[in-house]
């Protein structure tokens, strides 16, 4: 991971060796007796610690923002250091003013760098917080997950599904939301299967980022996605289908091959618990989702019962995409 940094920490030695050439010409040498160890060895250590930061730093992120702001914060508080622990052996003359630019003027400088690092540190931490928590679920049940996507699949799907419907009901709205990659076999075709993969398991990861922590994200089968909405009714679930496709839309999956962006669509199946269906049809006037909504049963729900449901409203979806397909061209 280093080798990412080289012109950083390059730019840091030369910075560096410049600070300690312009000593030695602006200042002379001081005599042994006059060094202060405890000041040798405390502003030596500042200096070292904050290199050794650095360098923990770039060996474990990558470049980007965060990074940035880290490795320019610590790299100008030991510039500081060094230059406050240079002092100890080195006596400058009164007009060698920067001298004391450097030692006053990087730290604040460095600290305060370092403090926007930590801050935008802290909100990328909060955003993986929030993924792992969205995985919690499957981690801790320690079900099969599939190697693609790192998601539950059909199985276990079907056991939550149950779950959630044995709980009262009447009371706990629910929706099974199918969600299937238009034209996915092309990519295979294309680019082959390691692509197809590549391609599922970053929609797998954008999907996470956009649904709530209490939902359930499965991989169903072949590129259909499977989203579990507990306590959700008709408007609430047409709303998250409509910005989850919002967003795979506007997501750009970059080919490892030729390196070009190629843009998705998904169509979308919804299913609603009984209790669910008793909320007024007004969710089917959205623009992405309209007529992919099932109807409920008359009969008591099951996990089957609402699969089925499901899956006829995605073949309904798709139909009406071919259809439309068909009259622009």
């Amino acid at each position: 991971m280093l080798g990412l940094h080289k012109w950083k920490l390059l730019f840091l030695a030369l910075a560096a060796n410049m600070a300690l050439v312009g000593s030695l010409i602006s200042g002379e040498i001081k005599p042994a007796a006059q060094w202060n160890w405890l000041d040798i060895i405390s502003e030596g250590g500042l200096a070292l610690l904050a290199l050794s930061w650095l360098l923990l730093i770039l060996h474990s992120r990558p470049s980007g923002r965060v990074t940035q702001y880290l490795s320019l914060g610590l790299s100008a508080i030991f510039i500081a250091g060094l230059q406050d622990w240079l002092d100890e052996f080195i006596y400058f003359p009164d007009n060698a003013l920067w001298d004391h630019w450097v030692e006053s003027g990087f730290m604040p400088i460095g600290l305060i760098l370092l403090t926007l690092g930590i801050y935008h540190w802290h909100k990328e931490q909060l955003l993986i917080t929030e993924q792992l928590r969205k995985r919690e679920r499957l981690f801790r049940e320690h079900r099969g997950l599939d190697s693609t996507t790192n998601l539950s699949g059909a199985t276990y799907l079907r056991q939550q599904l149950e779950y959630e419907l044995n709980k009262n009901p009447q009371q706990n709205p629910l929706a099974l939301v199918f969600i299937d990659i238009d034209n996915f076999s092309q990519i295979n075709r294309h680019y082959g299967k390691r692509e197809g993969d590549s391609l599922l398991h970053a929609l797998g990861e954008l999907l996470l980022l956009n649904i709530r922590h209490n939902d359930l994200l499965c991989r169903y089968a072949g590129d259909r996605f499977a989203l579990l909405l507990p306590n959700t009714g008709r408007l609430m679930a047409t709303s998250i289908a409509n910005e989850l496709s919002q967003a795979v839309r506007h997501f750009a999956f970059k080919s490892q091959q030729q390196q070009n962006s190629i843009f998705h669509s998904v169509s979308i199946g919804i299913a609603f618990s009984e209790s669910a269906n008793t909320e007024k049809d007004t969710a089917a006037k959205d623009p992405i989702v309209k007529n992919t909504i099932a109807k409920g049963s008359t009969t008591k729900d099951s996990a089957e019962n609402l699969i089925s449901r499901a899956t006829q409203s995605l073949l309904q979806a798709k139909q009406i995409r071919d259809q439309q397909t068909r009259h622009a061209a």
